[in-house]
């Protein structure tokens, strides 16, 4: 039996920005709802940069949540490379902030506490590559982006040109490393921002934008952190989701 009280706990926990990393209910949640109205059942959800592995445990738990009140399967996977940041490659990756060695992994560690999460451990070069072969995941819905470095984020990015049946026509996507403070001073020309930039570059039929509506709020510094993945030419992203009457 569905908890009716747990249910409505989650969702006025989200109304009231409640919610720990309320950035991952956020995507997570919403990728769920889209899904539904496209008649999926199943979607997948990534983290970027697991380290200790709070965030899957927490997305876990939305997962959950979210599949009492949607009725909808969410698969969950971890990227990391396991013994923590490899040694920046150049000025792009921040290397006056990042530190080779920073966010190492206790992987059996983690694997004893998670339920369901599947870990992909290695070098994103590699397991970018054969991860779609290897898994054959329900469609990507929501991505959350923590490796810190432009290079490793720019290779994860790159995965979004696989075949668009393993993705929803629209991903929502939250990017860690993108605000900051007067010590990381993130901009346009390195780091998460710069991968950004040239993602949106380098691709015509694939494109990321903020998510305005969040900024027309500006409430919270995640409202900041979110974007949204549009790929024009999906089978699905022409396809009506919104009110069947608008007429005034």
């Amino acid at each position: 039996l569905i908890d009716k009280k747990k249910i409505g706990s989650f969702k006025f926990r989200m109304r009231t920005n409640a919610l720990e990393r309320m950035h991952y209910a956020y995507v997570c949640y919403n990728a769920a709802q889209l899904a539904k109205k496209l008649n999926y059942n199943r979607i997948s959800v990534i983290e970027y940069g697991v380290a200790g592995g709070r965030g899957l445990l927490i997305l876990e738990e939305y997962a959950e949540e979210i599949k009492k009140i949607l009725d909808i399967q969410i698969d969950i996977f971890g990227f990391d490379l396991g013994s923590g940041l490899p040694k920046p490659k150049d000025y792009r990756d921040l290397p006056y902030h990042w530190k080779e060695g920073f966010f190492t992994m206790d992987e059996e560690k983690l694997k004893s506490k998670l339920k369901f999460s599947k870990l992909i451990i290695g070098d994103i070069k590699s397991t970018s590559k054969d991860f779609f072969l290897k898994n054959n995941p329900a469609p990507i819905g929501a991505i959350v982006y923590d490796l810190d470095f432009y290079s490793s984020t720019k290779i994860a990015m790159s995965m979004l040109k696989a075949d668009s049946k393993f993705f929803l026509p629209r991903i929502y996507c939250y990017f860690d490393d993108v605000i900051g403070s007067e010590t990381e001073l993130y901009n346009d020309f390195t780091g998460e921002r710069l991968a950004i930039n040239e993602f949106n570059a380098e691709n015509n039929d694939i494109k990321l934008s903020p998510a305005y509506h969040l900024l027309a709020q500006a409430t919270e510094v995640w409202h900041h952190q979110i974007w949204i993945y549009h790929l024009f030419k999906h089978e699905h992203y022409n396809s009506f989701i919104s009110e069947p009457n608008q007429q005034l």
